[in-house]
């Protein structure tokens, strides 16, 4: 659906009340984005709601909520987690590659360099773009889980140079472009971590 013309193909609507008076909204060529976004948010949410309302109502049992308001969700997340100091070392050593890149390809040798110089909230933030959370396993990063169980970070080569890094949190992995500077993949690795907080879709 999201890579094809589907004008005069399929019947359907914004139904299951995934906008107001959804049910009388035909999805078209034009609004399929907003439906395929709006349908993953209903998929992923409708499981969870009970549990997650029951979480939010015990939470403010304990923590007043006007403290927690000043925070955006990844700020809270490091408030709750700590800040535990990351092991360079470790995270290398238990990332994998895809797309032609490897551990002395040169873009990635400048990816480690970035992060070299990041300080340690930056590599939280990083951590949180690409995993979706900040927490380290205790074990490390050989333990690090995606949705569907043990998932190594991973890179892979993707995109433009002029995209910025892309993130699939379910899957850890990041999507680095082939940035042809080290400072041209610095800037663009910040950029990504510090001002956006979205993530792709497969």
């Amino acid at each position: 659906m999201k890579d094809n013309d589907i004008e005069d193909m399929l019947d359907l609507t914004f139904t299951r009340e995934l906008k107001p008076g959804g049910a009388n909204i035909p999805v078209s060529e034009k609004n399929k984005k907003e439906y395929i976004e709006r349908m993953v948010k209903w998929r992923i949410e409708r499981g969870v709601v009970q549990q997650t309302e029951s979480l939010v109502r015990g939470f403010y049992e304990v923590v007043d909520s006007r403290l927690v308001s000043v925070f955006d969700a990844r700020e809270l997340e490091l408030v709750i987690a700590g800040t535990a100091e990351i092991d360079l070392v470790d995270w290398r050593s238990n990332t994998d590659y895809r797309g032609g890149y490897h551990d002395n390809h040169i873009v990635i040798r400048w990816f480690w360099a970035a992060v070299e110089r990041f300080n340690n909230e930056q590599r939280l933030r990083l951590l949180q773009f690409v995993t979706g959370t900040s927490s380290i396993p205790y074990e490390g990063f050989s333990s690090l889980r995606g949705s569907n169980g043990p998932r190594r970070f991973c890179v892979e080569k993707w995109g433009k140079v002029t995209s910025l890094p892309r993130a699939h949190t379910c899957f850890n992995r990041l999507d680095l472009p082939p940035y042809p500077s080290f400072s041209m993949l610095h800037e663009k690795m910040l950029t990504a971590v510090e001002e956006t907080s979205t993530f792709g879709l497969e």
